[in-house]
């Protein structure tokens, strides 16, 4: 079973540096596949997921994001609150760090596999686009009691008004090998490529992206497509 930190983080992060134009909003998407860190999580099938957050004007946020999943009799969905805050430092260097809970249902003993993750991520905005560095760490990866952490490094350009280019690369890493290891042979660690055009259309944002790892022979992480369309309400 293959497990990746949580990917919406990432839309917090927006969320948060629009902090003045709503306190609460809801976010529907629907995509090809539910993958993160390159690896899917419903077995390489289309995800149904959501998310309500909510934002203060210090840039305090909370919320809660869903998706169904596949992991056999383990579990078919997931449910995830979090709770952090964004901070813009200058023009163009900002932060975002928080904590995240993961937990499954539905499932065999669905709750052993839950567990808790800390985040930070450092943005710098610049005339070339936006650089994201970004660190995830928990202690207790996917109830294994293993520690786990991911570094991450992206960029967003936009070429043109409402089109851009994202490229991104992460590097996971078990840091208890005896309790956790990505590959059956041991390999306690892998890269994740991923390149991507984003636009809107009407209010919906768009995602097409290639990806990749360096996991071998486990077709949950294969190089694939991935197309993704969602829609966001203030309220």
């Amino acid at each position: 079973m293959y497990k990746c930190n949580f990917a919406p983080i990432a839309s917090a992060l927006l969320l948060c540096s629009t902090a003045v134009q709503a306190d609460w909003s809801g976010t529907i998407t629907l995509a090809s596949d539910y993958m993160f860190n390159g690896v899917s999580q419903t077995n390489n099938d289309p995800a149904l997921q959501g998310s309500v957050d909510y934002v203060a004007d210090n840039g305090i946020y909370a919320g809660v994001w869903t998706s169904n999943v596949d992991y056999g009799a383990s579990a078919d969905r997931e449910i995830d609150p979090y709770v952090g805050q964004y901070i813009q430092f200058t023009d163009t260097w900002g932060v975002d760090y928080g904590i995240a809970y993961y937990s499954y249902h539905s499932g065999n003993n669905s709750s052993s596999l839950n567990y808790p993750e800390i985040y930070a991520k450092l943005s710098r905005v610049a005339d070339f686009g936006t650089t994201g560095f970004n660190f995830w760490y928990t202690w207790d990866y996917f109830g294994t009691g293993a520690d786990h952490a991911i570094g991450m490094l992206t960029h967003r350009y936009s070429f043109l008004e409402n089109h851009a280019i994202f490229v991104g690369i992460d590097y996971s890493k078990s840091l208890d090998e005896d309790k956790y290891a990505w590959e059956a042979n041991g390999d306690t660690s892998y890269v994740h490529y991923k390149l991507a055009y984003q636009t809107s259309w009407n209010g919906f944002a768009i995602e097409l992206s290639a990806e990749n790892t360096t996991l071998n022979n486990n077709n949950l992480a294969d190089e694939r497509l991935v197309a993704m369309v969602s829609r966001t309400f203030n309220f």
